[in-house]
């Protein structure tokens, strides 16, 4: 039982070792402009699936739109090269707080509320509220016909707020592109955002089947958000300046938003590339979807799992324990991991672990997070299958001089591991298909891959559901192992 006393301690160790090792963010107490010039990067936190302004070209693959050439001619401005860390809007801002990049560079509109908590550049495009709804709905012609319809908004952008002061039902999704795939299918009846992305994708796409209904009368200013006191905004500002005088920021909204920086709309259109079809579509990101399922989702599943096996055993072997405290140690953790959820436990290790001086990057804090969470559930399991194995095999390897770990790992151990299987196999099952949680975390994973492919081509189905065959091909062949596993293991288990 001493074993099982000192497994406990251990596992806490070892746990904390992990989490404290990975922490190689930088100080954020030096984060002047100093910093950045010394190492030479700028740090910039976007989405990656807000089309025009910051998305993956189709063709070529590479990070592309409005903000981030504005952030990279902003850092060529100050000598230093942008690096973008890609982010969903919802978890950007907790992002910056966590000092997991320097600066968002993704229409971050200015209002107070931000003014009061971060420090805003001056604006680098401005443009006005609209209500965009179905080319057929004539019912909304002004703000206040809002008033109990529904609208699909990002639930941390203004525009949001807007909607909902006007006393439309706010359906949360992730972004632009959400929201208008949400109207053309008749989910939501309107849309509040601002003019420029609306403008920029009636540009695009040509969309005959939404309109622009009417104006709020706000206007919005997009600048650039960094932590309070940073001590770099002003570098920005002077940038924006030089970018402003020399033309920069007017050719960059004209390539990409075909209207100037103020949301008027220009007459100089620019050639559109030939659109993909579907099919076309499919094939180009086959191999994507696949190389993510390689190296990151697969590799992201079979580490958590197997660290979380370990945890599971000394916490099963725990819950087992005569001794009170352990036993209550373990049914605490037990209690703890499957009584929250795991995206909260992802969040707690990724953002709120640097509040902390613990800066955890984003695959290492998802295996730590998952790995956890295969914790709390497998040593159940395991347990259930230990205490399925006959007390009398335990009391015959007593009577002939085993001790207990002797007999645990030559005789329950065994017995067990076949009872444990089809539980233990359902986890894994289960954390393969929970790994695109990571993707909320700056993990660039399957599905992760399948949001940056959609998001400017508008093709949500067929890439999503390409990214669920990839899910169902793994666990299928999961499955398949399963029962060559039991099998095996079927010597084991006496008759």
């Amino acid at each position: 039982m001493r074993r099982l006393r000192r497994a406990a301690p251990a596992l806490c160790l070892v746990i904390l070792l992990v989490v404290g090792l990975s922490g190689c963010g930088r100080d954020p107490a030096a984060n002047g402009f100093e910093s950045i010039r010394e190492s030479g990067v700028l740090r910039v936190g976007t989405e990656g699936t807000y089309a025009p302004f910051s998305y993956h070209d189709p063709t070529s693959g590479q990070l592309a739109g409005y903000d981030v050439d504005v952030a990279n001619a902003v850092a060529d401005k100050l000598g230093v090269r942008a690096e973008f860390v890609e982010t969903p809007w919802d978890s950007i801002f907790a992002a910056l707080g966590a000092d997991r990049f320097d600066v968002v560079a993704n229409q971050v509109t200015i209002t107070p509320e931000r003014q009061a908590k971060y420090d805003l550049s001056e604006p680098y495009s401005v443009g006005e509220g609209v209500i965009v709804t179905r080319a057929d709905d004539s019912s909304i012609r002004s703000l206040e016909d809002l008033n109990g319809k529904v609208t699909a908004q990002s639930a941390t952008s203004n525009w949001a707020q807007v909607a909902a002061d006007a006393g439309a039902r706010v359906e949360s999704v992730e972004g632009f592109t959400q929201a208008i795939k949400l109207l053309n299918q008749g989910r939501v009846q309107a849309t509040v955002n601002d003019s420029i992305a609306v403008y920029a994708y009636l540009a695009e796409t040509g969309d005959k089947s939404v309109k622009i209904a009417t104006t709020t009368g706000d206007t919005s200013e997009q600048a650039f958000a960094v932590r309070k006191d940073s001590r770099i905004v002003g570098e920005i500002d002077r940038a924006l300046d030089e970018l402003k005088a020399d033309g920069t920021l007017t050719q960059i909204s004209q390539k990409y938003l075909k209207a100037d920086a103020s949301g008027s709309p220009t007459a100089a259109a620019q050639e559109q590339p030939a659109s993909r079809s579907t099919w076309q579509l499919i094939a180009d990101n086959l191999w994507p979807m696949a190389k993510a399922t390689l190296t990151m989702t697969i590799p992201l599943a079979a580490i958590s799992f197997l660290v979380g096996l370990v945890i599971a055993l000394v916490v099963a072997l725990a819950r087992l324990s005569s001794n009170r405290i352990v036993s209550g140690a373990a049914r605490f953790y037990i209690s703890v991991i499957r009584g929250t959820p795991l995206l909260v436990q992802l969040f707690i290790i990724f953002y709120a672990l640097p509040e902390l001086g613990i800066s955890v990057p984003p695959f290492p804090a998802a295996v730590v997070a998952f790995s956890l969470n295969v914790g709390g559930y497998a040593a159940e399991i395991i347990r259930s299958a230990i205490l399925s194995v006959p007390r009398g095999q335990t009391e015959a390897a007593q009577t002939i001089g085993m001790d207990y770990a002797t007999t645990m790992r030559r005789i329950v151990l065994p017995q067990a591991a076949r009872n444990a299987v089809p539980g233990l196999s359902n986890t894994l099952i289960s954390l393969v298909k929970d790994t695109s949680l990571a993707s909320t975390i700056l993990v660039t994973e399957l599905l992760r891959v399948a949001q940056i492919a959609a998001a400017p081509t508008f093709e949500f189905f067929a890439l999503y559901t390409t990214a669920a065959v990839y899910y169902w091909i793994v666990c299928f062949i999961l499955s398949g192992l399963q029962g060559r596993l039991e099998n095996r293991l079927g010597r084991f288990v006496t008759v």
